[in-house]
């Protein structure tokens, strides 16, 4: 729920973070030119459950310029089944024992390992520290949606970007349609004016959710250990799924406008997953966002069974409509029929592409930008109040980071009730 553990909240991530990175020599990390045909880019993935291990696959498939050198999991078990994944990518996977790590600082010395690229696949609650790790390293990151769980943590990545920025390197995000043609196409004629002046637009992500099953909790997993395992339904960990899923379609939105809302006033609840195993998270959320110039965009996500499903935008413009990634019609009627690409793939060779012409290809503040619409929406459901963007980056103290990073009692928070919850 929508509550800080007290004064001094926001001071312990980032103290956190200094900590995280204390001693780590850094180093150049980039690539230019002159040696881009000398080695192949080492990767070093950091969370190797089911996203962590899809994202290097795809970056194999994506270029013959990588190789998956170091490995690193919280959990030995989680660690040990991503491997037996990873081997099978082959010669492309050079990682041994001295360089797959567990526990808590596993990122810590995957980063410091000889890697000149780290993979940020995690749960989206570790996502600012690591990025802070990464960034302060020297090292180049591919890192996964959202950028954070909360207003602190969205403060972290962008100085992070900022940071990234001044050093030269790359990040690239999991906000993988930025990376996929038909949508890249689209978007850039409603940029060129093919429907108009935008009136209003919507976006959605309903349906069903069985990608991560709630894990039910073993007799001897503390607090800590049951929620990290079961992620997606404890918001310090994913956010909710608002933040965690329906962000893509948000980050659409933010992309055709160019822009990110001003406020939010949002609504929500859980309706079918009311059950222990799913946490504390609600089960769906209507937002309606405005943006600049008094654009209204309505934001639709929905985790229920048995339901109608639509994932997609719909951007309404003066002169025609635009389903980005399918067709316009209306104004200068058209529909993708180029080729296409797996954007899971692209959003790798383009990172990879950067790397070695030395053109970095920072992805992190729009990505950022994205996930705080995507909380602020959050924050409205479950307070029942307005939310403006100037609040929520400047003033919100916020922080869902929990007191330790350590196995033992983390009560959950019960489920948020508008009109109780309070902004903070």
């Amino acid at each position: 729920m929508e509550k800080s553990s007290g004064k001094g909240t926001t001071s312990r991530r980032v103290f956190m973070g200094q900590a995280a990175v204390l001693g780590m020599a850094v180093t150049t990390g980039a690539w230019g030119a002159a040696n881009a045909e000398e080695m192949p880019l080492k990767v070093g993935l950091i969370g190797c459950g089911r996203r962590g291990t899809g994202a290097a696959r795809d970056c194999i498939n994506a270029t013959q310029h990588v190789s998956i050198s170091a490995v690193g999991d919280l959990f030995p078990d989680a660690l040990q089944t991503g491997l037996e994944k990873l081997r099978q990518l082959g010669g492309r996977f050079t990682a041994t024992e001295d360089s797959c790590f567990s526990g808590w600082d596993a990122y810590k010395h995957v980063i410091n390992s000889d890697v000149d690229v780290v993979f940020l696949c995690t749960p989206p609650g570790f996502r600012p520290l690591h990025l802070a790790a990464a960034v302060e390293a020297g090292k180049h990151v591919f890192m996964e949606k959202p950028a954070a769980v909360d207003p602190a943590g969205i403060r972290s990545v962008l100085e992070s970007v900022n940071t990234a920025e001044k050093k030269g390197l790359s990040i690239v995000s999991g906000a993988q349609r930025r990376h996929q043609p038909p949508y890249v196409d689209i978007v850039k004629r409603i940029h060129d004016g093919a429907i108009g002046d935008i009136v209003s637009a919507a976006c959605y992500w309903i349906g069903d959710y069985d990608y991560y099953p709630a894990v039910m909790r073993e007799a001897d997993w503390s607090d800590m250990e049951w929620q990290i395992r079961n992620w997606n339904y404890f918001t310090w960990l994913s956010g909710d799924h608002i933040v965690e899923q329906h962000l893509h379609n948000i980050d659409v939105i933010n992309w055709v406008l160019q822009a990110h809302p001003v406020k939010a006033v949002g609504m929500g609840g859980r309706s079918q997953r009311t059950g222990a195993e799913y946490g504390h998270i609600y089960d769906h959320f209507s937002v309606e966002f405005e943006y600049p110039g008094g654009i209204r965009v309505q934001s639709l996500c929905r985790q229920n069974s048995d339901t109608y499903k639509r994932v997609g935008e719909h951007i309404v413009g003066a002169k025609g409509v635009a389903d980005p990634g399918r067709s316009i019609s209306g104004g200068e009627a058209y529909r993708f029929r180029g080729p296409d690409a797996n954007p899971y793939e692209q959003e790798h060779a383009d990172l990879v592409d950067a790397i070695r012409s030395g053109a970095p290809l920072n992805e992190g503040r729009a990505l950022a930008e994205s996930t705080l619409a995507a909380i602020m929406g959050r924050m409205s459901a479950y307070t029942g109040q307005e939310v403006t963007w100037d609040w929520a980056l400047n003033e919100s103290q916020l922080d869902l980071t929990p007191p330790a990073y350590a196995m033992g009692d983390l009560p959950v928070p019960p489920v948020a009730v508008p009109g109780v919850d309070k902004l903070i």
